[in-house]
């Protein structure tokens, strides 16, 4: 096997959920959530070579129902307290250990395989240790980001980007300021803002790294409260891979029966995803 070509996707399952119990189980327009999830990592998996998939969790019932379905799964500990962490344990069973790895959480039915895609080519092709995707905002995107955040200030994340596209930083602030907006519409198509799109992919020493570096002063709940600040704050290159929905609506993670009802909808104006 060539070690560069070593990719896996690792699908982060908890069954608790406070306000959607059995989370990974329940389904979306007649199809189990965590089977949409790896319906999508097979997909990937058959279009790349040496890349395999596996559903990483803490329940017996999801890993009965995975080998029901002939999807590949295993047990991680009860203990992990985020899905990096979860991923980092499921890497830790593997006997050949990935050089990539793709942190494909178990609650994003959604998740555009293209842009997955773009991950993977990203690493072959440019330095970095984490890549990560984002979409520049039209300006009419822009606004609804901006009404959004009236209600709800935290949700959402926006990320700058340097010459070469790697990160400089993220915040749940819309970044960058835009002072004058009147002649910033006038000047260009989109606006300069991007918004980024929660999905990680880290080399092994990326992730291995992640755990023995400390906190940043930025991944606190009391301040950003973001986790990728921690590889940013300790020089490490997060790569910013610029991507688009195609015309379809997207959604964040499915938490809730409202959310289920989002996706279908979703589902029956734009249809599923080709994963031929």
């Amino acid at each position: 096997m060539n070690a560069k070509e070593n990719i896996l996707l690792v699908i982060p399952a908890r069954y608790a959920s406070t306000r959607l119990p059995g989370k990974p189980l329940v389904k979306i327009a007649g199809v189990e959530m965590i089977r949409r999830v790896a319906d999508i990592a097979a997909c990937i998996c058959r279009h790349n070579a040496n890349c395999e998939y596996v559903v990483a969790t803490d329940d017996q019932r999801i890993i009965d129902f995975c080998q029901g379905m002939e999807i590949p799964a295993c047990m991680t500990s009860e203990t992990c307290r985020s899905g990096t962490e979860r991923c980092r344990d499921a890497v830790s069973l593997r006997e050949n250990s990935p050089q990539f790895i793709i942190n494909l959480q178990g609650d994003n039915p959604l998740c555009p395989p293209w842009v997955i895609q773009q991950l993977i080519d990203a690493w072959r092709s440019e330095a970095g240790d984490v890549f990560t995707p984002c979409i520049r905002l039209s300006w009419e995107e822009y606004d609804r980001l901006v009404e959004a955040k009236r209600n709800t200030p935290y949700s959402g994340t926006t990320v700058l980007v340097d010459a070469k596209g790697y990160a400089l930083a993220f915040s749940k602030n819309i970044i960058p300021a835009i002072r004058k907006p009147e002649k910033a519409r006038m000047a260009n198509l989109l606006s300069p803002v991007r918004r980024h799109i929660g999905l990680y992919a880290y080399t092994r020493e990326a992730l291995e790294a992640y755990f023995n570096l400390p906190e940043s002063p930025y991944e606190a709940g009391m301040v950003e409260g973001l986790e990728q600040m921690r590889f940013l704050y300790h020089g490490m290159r997060v790569k910013i891979v610029e991507t688009d929905y195609r015309g379809r609506k997207s959604t964040s993670g499915v938490d809730s029966p409202e959310d289920v009802a989002r996706v279908e909808d979703i589902l029956r104006e734009y249809g599923e995803f080709d994963l031929s």
